[in-house]
């Protein structure tokens, strides 16, 4: 194998990734790690397809958004 590009090395790779998380932070967003089974992290994935989505985190968001949806209106 090759050296790897600059922008490929593990330094510069943490930095982006800790660049990342402090922007969510700043956004006002916490990290979760789930451990969910197969046919949930399935049917999150399919939804994020079939809406375009980003990733799993904006499918989520949507199901507890019409969950929240849902409660208002019964209560």
């Amino acid at each position: 194998m090759g050296l790897m590009p600059p922008s490929h090395t593990r330094a510069a790779i943490a930095a982006k990734v800790r660049a990342y998380r402090e922007r969510q932070v700043a956004a006002g967003n916490k990290e979760l790690t789930l451990h969910l089974p197969a046919d949930a992290v399935d049917y999150l994935d399919a939804l994020k397809t079939e809406l375009g989505l980003r990733n799993r985190s904006q499918a989520l968001m949507m199901l507890i958004e019409q969950g929240r949806e849902a409660i208002r209106q019964t209560a």
